[in-house]
């Protein structure tokens, strides 16, 4: 009774951490067993399946190894698990399961439940609860038939259809991971269906349950309405919804038109395919970038100036309450938006005629501290246990670890042991990290004493 009284005691943001990091544990060990790996599958150790493990639950897609090198097919099912796990959340899947079999959850339990999928109302959470999951498993079944016609003729009808419904997974909950062999997806860069559909998946997941719900609603009262108005789709749309659609849609035209710029005369990356093949390479990659970890280049043989871009698209991330890491798009909005306001001389910040509350805004600003708090000490370590490494080719590894992207300049599989362990706590505060902070902010304190104000000079 006693561990069970400790375990209800955490904070919510505790118990959070506890649950990635008992799936963690369990997985890895899991992943160790030779049941779970081919006969002739090369030597591995435990920490090799941990930190491949801490990669799949916070669905990064760092990995020491190629996954289908090593892993069977039991082994890449329960990687197909645990990055659905990663994706939605172990706190999600027991209130599924509470709510299947129609138990009542505390209101502790629905607290938790809250903070965790990004809903910022407790009423119907049993409903919003479903509604995430029929996104989710709608998206990935539609994503997996598609791929389907082109990995069927290519892998047979078993392992064709094994292999969809992995690399759909994968994409929508941002994770990276293929089991396609050791080059991601470099070999179907010319591939327009893997690509798009991918890609579709990548910017599904990332985009935010509660804006999915958003757009499917709105487009239920759009159909319903008579006569169909364009106009009626944008009044009805929440500020948030328009906001991270509006950020969304300027990072991806911004960083496909930056990335095709870049290296259309790169013979090592796209210099050498025609103009329709640049721009779908230079858009995958711009997608990707948002956390997921997919490639179709190699980042070796890319300038420097694309991967400076792709280090920023990388912090920047997707919207909240979806699969993706990173800053998330909102609190970039919001620090341009900060800017702006200053820039502008303006003594409030807003958007779409709107005050942003100053309680937001120091949300946003503590969050962007945090993150870069945590990627300079990150940073620095890596500089000091991997002297032989190239430093801008670490600050890569870093950015792709806390924003749980996955993405590498052939680092990942060359690193120190310590190395290995720096870079798994990085994955594991992009993941966990943002979420503890947040609830930590909502713990309202008591004020008591007001304070003079006091002018200070900034510069």
């Amino acid at each position: 009774m006693t561990k069970f009284n400790v375990i209800r005691n955490l904070s919510v943001a505790q118990q959070i951490s506890a649950s990635f990091i008992s799936v963690i544990l369990i997985g890895s060990l899991l992943l160790s067993l030779p049941v779970t790996q081919y006969d002739n599958a090369p030597a591995t150790n435990y920490l090799d399946h941990l930190f491949n493990t801490v990669s799949m639950v916070c669905v990064t897609g760092l990995s020491v190894f190629p996954i289908g090198d090593v892993y069977n097919g039991l082994g890449q099912f329960l990687v197909m698990c645990l990055m659905q796990i990663g994706g939605l959340g172990l706190v999600s899947l027991i209130a599924f399961s509470y709510y299947s079999i129609n138990r009542r959850m505390s209101l502790r339990q629905q607290e938790i439940l809250q903070s965790s999928i990004g809903s910022n109302s407790s009423a119907d959470l049993r409903h919003y609860l479903f509604r995430i999951y029929k996104i989710t498993f709608t998206i990935e079944c539609l994503a997996a038939l598609t791929l389907m016609i082109d990995f069927i003729p290519r892998f047979g009808w078993q392992n064709g259809i094994f292999n969809s419904f992995f690399l759909a997974v994968s994409a929508f909950c941002n994770a990276g991971f293929d089991n396609l062999g050791s080059t991601s997806l470099i070999h179907y860069k010319l591939n327009w269906i893997v690509n798009l559909v991918v890609a579709f998946s990548i910017i599904s997941g990332g985009l935010g349950f509660r804006n999915w719900m958003a757009l499917i609603d709105l487009a239920k009262s759009w159909f319903k309405a008579s006569p169909h108005k364009l106009g009626l789709l944008k009044r009805n749309l929440t500020i948030q919804t328009r906001l991270v659609l509006t950020t969304t849609a300027i990072i991806l035209l911004i960083g496909t038109l930056l990335a095709w710029i870049l290296e259309q005369d790169n013979p090592g990356t796209i210099g050498s395919l025609s103009f329709y093949h640049q721009v779908l390479v230079s858009f995958f990659q711009t997608v990707t970038m948002r956390t997921a970890g997919f490639a179709t280049i190699d980042y070796t043989k890319a300038g420097n100036a694309v991967n400076f871009i792709f280090m920023i698209q990388m912090l920047i991330g997707g919207a909240p309450g979806g699969t993706a890491g990173g800053l998330k798009v909102i609190v970039t909005a919001i620090t341009f938006l900060i800017f702006r306001s200053e820039f502008l001389g303006q003594t409030r910040v807003s958007v779409y005629n709107r005050t942003i509350p100053t309680r937001i805004v120091k949300q946003t600003l503590t969050i962007l501290i945090f993150f870069f708090v945590i990627l300079i000490i990150g940073y620095i370590c890596l500089l000091e246990f991997e002297p032989n490494i190239s430093p801008f080719r670490l600050f890569f590894e870093a950015c792709s670890a806390l924003a749980t992207v996955g993405v590498s300049m052939d680092v990942t599989s060359h690193l120190s042991t310590a190395g290995r362990w720096v870079i798994m706590a990085l994955m594991f505060f992009g993941r966990v990290g943002p979420i503890t902070v947040l609830l930590s902010l909502r713990q309202k304190s008591k004020q008591t004493i007001n304070y003079a104000r006091v002018d200070l000079t900034l510069g």
